[in-house]
This record gives C-alpha cells, sequence and structure tokens, in this order.
C-alpha cells in the first residue's frame, strides 16, 4: 500500500513552475473521461467514475478539504448504486443501447423538496466542517452537499443534474485554485464545458 501511495506522490510534470504529483495527473485523466462518457449516457461512465473519485479523496484529504475527501467516498457508493441502476433501466426497457436510457425533469413540488434538503444539507456540513477546523468550510460544505444532489439526480437520469454540476464547477474552480490544486482546478473549468455539453445533448434526447 506504501508503494502505491509513493507513486502517486511522485512528481509527474511541472506547469507554471507548480510540480504537478502523479496524483493529480491521474485524477485529472479519470474526471475528464468520465464525464465525456456521462455526457452520452455511456454506462462505462460509473467504473471510470469510481476510480476518479478514489484518487481524488486522497488528494482532497491531503488537502485538508476534509468535506470533498469525504464526498468522494460517498461519490464511489453512489456510483456503484448508479452503475446498478443503469443496468437495470436498459434490461428492465429492453434497451440496446446505454445512450438509449430515457431522460426525466423533476416536478415542482421535487424542486422545492430538494432545495429544502439542500439547505439543511449545507448548515449541517458547515457546523461540521468549523468543529474540525476545516479549510473554506462553507465553500466545501456548499460543493459537498449540490455534488451529492447533483450525482443522486445523474443516477435517476434527471435533466436538472447538469444544471447542478455547473453550480458546482463554477464554485469549485476559485477554491482549488486558493488551495494551489491547479490541475484539479483547470480539471473543474472541463467538466464546466462538458456539463454544459452535457446538459445540451440530454435536453434533445429528452425531445426525441
Amino acid at each position: 500500500m506504501d508503494s502505491v501511495l509513493n507513486f502517486f506522490n511522485l512528481p509527474a510534470v511541472i506547469i507554471f513552475g507548480n510540480t504537478l504529483t502523479t496524483l493529480e495527473v491521474f485524477g485529472f485523466i479519470t474526471g475528464i473521461v468520465g464525464v465525456l462518457l456521462t455526457v452520452y449516457k455511456n454506462i462505462w461512465n460509473f467504473p471510470i467514475g469510481i476510480l476518479n473519485s478514489a484518487l481524488l479523496s486522497i488528494l482532497f484529504f491531503n488537502s485538508r478539504l476534509f468535506a470533498d475527501a469525504g464526498l468522494q467516498i460517498i461519490f464511489i457508493t453512489l456510483g456503484l448504486m448508479g452503475w446498478w441502476q443503469w443496468i437495470q433501466a436498459k434490461h428492465m426497457n429492453h434497451l440496446a443501447s446505454t445512450q438509449a436510457l430515457t431522460v426525466k425533469t423533476l416536478s415542482v413540488k421535487q424542486q422545492v423538496i430538494g432545495l429544502g434538503i439542500l439547505l439543511i444539507l449545507v448548515f449541517a456540513l458547515y457546523q461540521l466542517l468549523t468543529y474540525i477546523k476545516g479549510d473554506v468550510p462553507f465553500f466545501d460544505a456548499l460543493i459537498t452537499a449540490l455534488s451529492i444532489s447533483a450525482q443522486i439526480l445523474l443516477n435517476r437520469r434527471y435533466l436538472e443534474n447538469w444544471w447542478i454540476w455547473i453550480a458546482v464547477d463554477l464554485i469549485s474552480i476559485p477554491v482549488y485554485s486558493y488551495k494551489g490544486l491547479y490541475l484539479i482546478a483547470l480539471l473543474y473549468v472541463v467538466f464546466l464545458a462538458l456539463a454544459i455539453m452535457g446538459l445540451t445533448t440530454w435536453k434533445k434526447t429528452k425531445k426525441l
């Protein structure tokens, strides 16, 4: 185990005078591939996303972004659940391709309930992160709560997941830049572009 951690902590590249570790590079690559597969509703987004979450959990823990580190563990769990849900949806509808998975939208009632749960989760996480002296606790809590919400909606194929991911990306970019995680900040710039692409693609699919 130590040899694996040592490998990931090795310097990989230097960008603009900043040394990036193998962990950051692998996190960057798997993150892009995972989201791109999600845009096209390819079920392989789940195993790639699970690997990405495992890598990022180590990276965020080392940067004292405890909520983000814990979030990745939740992502692994939700990723396994989503993987199963997509397999079941494909099987039950006798689909020939994952790209044919149906897209849904939230009702007004679901939106109101979801917003209420989100606010409660943000408040609870902020209190916890303040208590354990995490860095930037409010933004860490906000990113975490929004990301959990987006992943749950993604698993259930709700179109609104992309709007939430866009919000996550817009908040994450300055936070990770502030923490000196420049490659991860750049990753979220790419995520932002892919989330916009995903929103557009899923909208077109829903109209079919």
